[in-house]
């Protein structure tokens, strides 16, 4: 992995994380997601409270707060656009998972 520095001189990595997934082409973020280590010790429990909730937003304000910064205005537009359709789908992908895993027939006892 080759090494460059930023416009602070900070050393950083030339390897860029894929986003998608080479044959299906399908958004890797889930898969990312689930080697955070916050993410995995929110999910441990199988319940998200207001504090993990509240920490999950701050990592990302902190992320959006770094990085806004550095995007002129149309590659602002782009990102924040990309944002948006990844929110909507994870929420979608969230629901369809949910509803995917409920049992397709009913307990008649």
């Amino acid at each position: 992995m080759s090494k460059h520095h930023d416009h602070k001189g900070e050393e950083k990595s030339r390897f860029r994380t894929p986003w998608l997934d080479d044959s299906s082409e399908a958004p890797l973020v889930h898969q990312y997601a689930e080697k955070l280590t916050t993410f995995m010790d929110a999910m441990a429990d199988g319940k998200i409270d207001k504090h993990e909730l509240r920490d999950q937003e701050a990592r990302v304000v902190a992320l959006m707060k770094k990085i806004e910064p550095q995007l002129d205005p149309d590659l602002h537009e782009e990102v924040t656009h990309l944002l948006c359709e990844l929110t909507a789908y994870n929420v979608m992908h969230t629901i369809h998972g949910i509803l995917d895993a409920t049992p397709k027939t009913k307990f008649r006892g």
